[in-house]
């Protein structure tokens, strides 16, 4: 038998209700979560107490009572004045103490202003003969009321006919908000006074010194078209902007400052020259100027062009992580007592010897210029191939036995490409699983990348043939990079990485900045991680004998700590633009465990990533 319901007093209030229904709430076995959800928001505290003040304000609705007295703030001066006017008892100062106290004057202030009702700004009459001073055009009066922020709205004086008209409106500004004020919009008054004869910057001068309510005088442009709607354009910003220094922008107010890596939303690009734009998960609603991409772009070739450009390819090439410090890399695959297949990493060359790619002469990790990429938000699907994750690492940083730590632990998950190598296969050695195993010939034309150069006359058929042979043979296995150690030729394939991937496993892939634009592409949609060691600012911070990878590698020297810095800030300065997540090692048992959290939430959540990598 169900137990019945309560029946509610007349005068229960809604806090009681609220009490009662939460006492009546039961676990259904088809809504247990639902119900302890609804448990618990009933019962918290907070909301108790708002509905006791919504009750006492319905109390004081329903009574309407009047005030006493519309001033109570003169009243206490008054006697407060009456009383230091002569000798005062005990209770006459203790009185004067409670009067003259801030707390009780801001409550008789706020007594005062509920009292008289001053809640709403008071704006000014409307003008009676503003339709005889422009005759037949029509004519819209706004008013806005604005606190301390600016307007959001630009003004430029038209050259043809001389006039002064609204140039653009900052989206989630004042005039925007009230959608009453549009572009091409002709400015006649501000507060009743004629702008028709002044200056634009006299005009910005006496919008920004009106506070509290502004009427303006406007003659709406012929079209207004509805540009509200938030556009969908998202981009990743590729360098540092501070409007205040940036002497060509209409507005330095009005700009938006970002830094490398934030996600713009980009409301509007009417002008080709300076697009509005708010942040990404910035709680300010209005939108800031940001130089356009083609404009950007444009500055950037005339510094260049004028030679004011800093070169963002450093004249030295950066020192970038070593696989192996052991003489011989070629070393046993073990870790944590078991056998990882791949791991062996013999072509973690010299820097010298170690080759891209993309062959010598070139950096592909350095467009031209560095302005915006259009991104937008993707997640993995059920079944999607994982995304590849690519590590580079800094000097000191020992990137490859943070890799083999992580595969150790789940080697059912994640895995490493299997190189390639001209070597002898050793006898405990197995085609597939330690190495790929091939002849130097075959390697050669894998390792070509397109950099032959014929010079041999041949019929044209030849040479189509050729090429297409060797396309095919490129496509089938082309290294993102390759060298020789020993006299023998490593390398890292695609087709290996493929290989990984079509098992369902998570690829992890170690290599130099110069072959992340190779793999920065739509099947692997890449996540790259820029490891680097936390260097202490002197040796006598540290341990003499332990380095920043955690290892025992002799004693370092403040030389040594400098060229750590020195790497990471010039990896940082080339290809920190590419990277989507920077991972300071403190020590390889904190630095694997970062890595661990980083690789599972890519399964799970979303990330920004290039919209060419999505769009089918």
């Amino acid at each position: 038998m169900k137990e019945a319901m309560p029946v509610l007093t007349a005068g229960a209030g809604l806090h009681e209700t609220l009490a009662l229904l939460t006492s009546q709430l039961r676990p259904d076995a088809n809504h247990k979560e639902d119900m302890v959800f609804l448990k618990d928001v009933f019962s918290e505290r907070s909301l108790a107490y708002l509905m006791k003040i919504h009750e006492k304000l319905r109390q004081y609705e329903r009574q309407s009572p009047t005030p006493v007295l519309h001033s109570a703030s003169s009243l206490a001066e008054d006697v407060a004045e009456e009383l230091q006017s002569g000798p005062m008892s005990t209770e006459e100062k203790e009185l004067l103490h409670l009067l003259t106290s801030p707390h009780l004057k801001a409550v008789l202030s706020v007594h005062d202003t509920v009292a008289q009702k001053n809640f709403d700004p008071v704006l000014p009459p409307l003008p009676d003969d503003f339709e005889d001073e422009l005759e037949e055009e029509s004519v819209k009066i706004v008013r806005l009321v604005k606190n301390k922020e600016p307007l959001g709205a630009t003004i430029r004086r038209d050259e043809a006919t001389g006039v002064v008209i609204v140039a653009r409106i900052m989206r989630g500004g004042a005039a925007d908000r009230s959608g009453l004020v549009h572009v091409g919009d002709e400015l006649r008054e501000v507060n009743g006074v004629s702008v028709v004869h002044k200056r634009p910057d006299e005009i910005s001068q006496l919008l920004s010194q009106s506070q509290g309510s502004i009427t303006l005088k406007i003659i709406p442009a012929i079209k207004e078209e509805d540009r509200l709607k938030d556009s969908k354009v998202y981009m990743r910003a590729l360098f540092d902007y501070i409007p205040l220094e940036d002497k060509a922008t209409p507005c330095q107010e009005a700009g938006l400052p970002f830094k490398r890596g934030d996600i713009l939303q980009v409301v509007t690009q009417d002008d080709p020259t300076w697009w509005q734009a708010k942040r990404v998960g910035d709680s300010n609603l209005r939108a800031g100027l940001i130089p356009s991409k083609q404009f950007q772009e444009r500055r950037l070739a005339y510094r260049m062009k004028m030679g004011t450009l800093p070169n963002p390819k450093s004249p030295k090439k950066p020192v970038y992580d070593q696989g192996c410090d052991k003489e011989d890399c070629d070393c046993e695959g073990y870790f944590n007592g078991q056998y990882i297949a791949g791991l062996r990493r013999s072509f973690r060359l010299s820097r010298k010897d170690r080759q891209g790619s993309s062959g010598e002469g070139s950096d592909p990790g350095d467009p031209d210029f560095l302005t915006y990429e259009e991104v937008t938000r993707y997640q993995q699907r059920p079944n999607e191939r994982p995304r590849l994750v690519v590590l580079i690492g800094s000097l000191g940083a020992r990137i490859n036995e943070l890799k083999q730590r992580v595969i150790a632990e789940n080697p059912h998950r994640f895995a490493v490409a299997v190189p390639h190598t001209t070597r002898p296969k050793k006898p405990h050695e197995k085609e597939g699983v330690e190495y790929h195993f091939v002849t130097k010939q075959q390697f050669d034309t894998d390792a070509l990348n397109n950099k032959y150069v014929y010079t041999v006359t041949v019929s044209l058929l030849c040479l189509y043939v050729i090429c297409t042979l060797l396309k095919v043979l490129l496509f089938l296995r082309r290294f993102i990079e390759h060298g020789e150690y020993k006299e023998n030729q490593y390398g890292t394939s695609i087709e290996a990485i493929r290989s990984v991937q079509a098992k369902n496993k998570m690829c992890i892939v170690d290599v130099q900045p110069e072959a992340l634009k190779r793999l920065r592409t739509a099947e692997f949609k890449p996540y790259v991680i820029f490891v680097k060691p936390r260097v202490p600012e002197s040796r006598r911070r540290r341990s003499a004998a332990t380095s920043p990878g955690g290892g025992e590698h002799g004693r370092i020297t403040d030389e040594d700590l400098q060229e750590m810095r020195q790497s990471a800030i010039q990896i940082d300065q080339q290809y920190g633009h590419l990277v989507d997540r920077v991972l300071i090692k403190e020590d390889s048992a904190s630095a694997c465990a970062e890595l661990r959290g980083i690789l599972e939430r890519l399964e799970r959540e979303s990330f920004w990533v290039p919209i060419s990598w999505v769009r089918t």
